[in-house]
């Protein structure tokens, strides 16, 4: 018991060790990003320093108030820019794009990660793993499972076992999983599909069960429930809200309420143009990052307006979704390992979980799931495919399934698939664009009731879209317009990113015969 202690307190203090970059160089960060030095804000946050921290704010200090002081020389002679691995790469359309596919898997994979010289704001895990691709140079929580798909198609079952050991580390190390391994993602994780990805894992490797992961998903449960035994009715605290009725749901939320460092002049020039105080704006800002789909009307109180966002205010369909199965995952992980007590306990608590988003996310004038408000308890107004979860996760009644299937057809199928949501706007996770994990939960949602005609129209249209644009292009991108298959996707605080891993892994796993 005493070593136990010993080790989380060693643990929780090499936590508070591992300093973000903002933290790491106080001024010299706010300096470099405010003027912009690198045309894109993550640049700064994952860049290599040449020197120690302390030797290169030592000299930021002695020379930052010279009159002749080169802000950009300063930074390019203390920093390396961060690496782009797949630069190098160049794609043979002429090979086909089942070659591509199989190749990429090599460019985007990383070899367990080692100690810098210097400290840099990533996080080092153990074990091999796939990155998305292009800005996006490290794992990412929620966009590995849809990548694991393709590895699973592809007979690549070790990778997504060392993936999942990765994040079973990352919530052993820090009692969540970041939204990806970076020092400056500590404050929030992303949509929990860590339960599914043991899920696929135990139903493709015989020799691993869901009970050897029962600690961890215990653990994950515990970050999304904290605070939960002391709330009150009618409050929320950090993920958790008890509606006045007792029912407890769950939000996304953020410890901080500063500007993302990854984004850091962005929300500073956005958080001068809303009502809402600063910090308010910012934790909506920043809780919408932890929900994967930033930015969205979704989000939005007005359904249009970024300076209007209210994340924090609505539970989402598809996070309480997620939660439910990581429940049923709990319990089935404890009854393999004989506790049928918790087992019993789990059980129950995804059978209220089931009850409540039937009860708070059927939106029955619009014949849709949608999210909640708790704040003035109303349904949201904004039709997403984030109403496919409870499809995909088998909750929803027939009757219920029909009316999103039919909702599904009339107005989110597009020539190139299925339209993110019915809102037009400069976000990315608007129309006209259209995004590969929802395709698949839309897809999978639809055959698990049956449907599969138009599960196989969705799925014809995007797997030709991304071929048409690879042939076009050479590569699979992070997000295509379904409406005007022959414009890119856009929007969005970067440009268009290509790679992409969970492109690759959904097309893969719908191209299966």
């Amino acid at each position: 018991m005493l070593l136990t202690c010993l080790l989380f307190i060693s643990s929780r203090l090499f936590a508070q060790n591992e300093l973000s970059p903002r933290q790491t160089y106080p001024d010299l960060f706010e300096q470099v990003q405010m003027a912009r030095i690198y045309p894109d804000s993550k640049s700064f946050t994952d860049a290599i320093p040449k020197k120690s921290p302390s030797t290169i704010m030592k000299a930021y200090n002695a020379l930052k108030n010279k009159q002749n002081f080169d802000l950009k020389a300063f930074v390019n002679e203390y920093f390396h820019m961060p690496e782009n691995h797949h630069a190098a790469y160049q794609s043979d359309i002429g090979a086909g794009i089942e070659k591509h596919l199989d190749t990429l898997w090599t460019v985007l994979k990383r070899n367990p990660d080692t100690a810098s010289t210097y400290q840099t704001s990533l996080l080092p895990l153990p074990k091999p793993y796939i990155v998305p691709g292009g800005r996006f140079r490290e794992i990412y929580y929620w966009d590995s499972y849809f990548t694991m798909l393709g590895l699973q198609k592809a007979g690549r079952t070790k990778t997504i076992k060392d993936m999942v050991d990765n994040f079973a580390y990352l919530i052993n190390k820090y009692g969540f999983i970041p939204n990806g391994n970076r020092t400056y993602y500590l404050t929030r994780s992303q949509p929990p599909f860590f339960a599914a990805m043991v899920q696929l894992l135990v139903q493709h490797n015989k020799d691993v069960k869901l009970a050897d992961y029962k600690d961890v998903l215990e653990k994950e449960y515990q970050f999304w429930m904290k605070g939960a035994s002391q709330l009150g009715n009618g409050k929320a605290i950090n993920h958790v809200v008890k509606l006045p009725d007792g029912t407890i749901l769950n939000r996304y939320y953020d410890t901080s309420d500063q500007p993302r460092e990854e984004s850091y002049l962005e929300d500073f020039e956005a958080a001068k143009l809303t009502k809402q105080a600063p910090s308010t704006f910012l934790r909506n800002v920043r809780a919408a990052a932890e929900s994967g789909w930033d930015f969205s009307s979704r989000w939005f109180a007005d359904g249009k307006s970024y300076n209007q966002i209210i994340t924090t205010d609505l539970l989402p369909v598809d996070l309480n979704t997620l939660l439910y199965n990581l429940e049923t995952a709990i319990a089935k992980a404890n009854s393999e390992a004989g506790n049928k007590t918790k087992a019993d306990l789990f059980t129950q608590k995804a059978r209220m979980r089931k009850t409540a988003i039937l009860k708070y996310f059927w939106n029955k004038k619009q014949g849709f799931f949608t999210d909640y408000n708790w704040k003035n308890r109303s349904f949201s107004n904004q039709l997403t495919l984030a109403a496919a979860f409870p499809l995909y996760f088998k909750l929803a009644t027939p009757v219920q399934a029909k009316a999103v299937k039919d909702k599904l057809e009339r107005n989110f199928l597009k020539r190139g698939g299925l339209i993110t949501t019915l809102t037009t706007t400069k976000e990315q996770w608007d129309a006209p664009n259209a995004w590969a994990p929802l395709q698949y939960i839309s897809i999978a949602g639809l055959r698990n009731y049956g449907y599969h005609q138009l599960a196989d129209t969705i799925s014809t249209r995007w797997i030709n879209l991304n071929i048409s644009v690879f042939k076009e292009t050479g590569k699979l991108m992070e997000k295509y317009n379904v409406i005007q298959p022959n414009s890119k996707g856009g929007g969005g605080e970067y440009p268009l990113q290509d790679g992409f891993g969970w492109t690759n892994g959904v097309l893969l796993k719908l191209m299966e015969k």
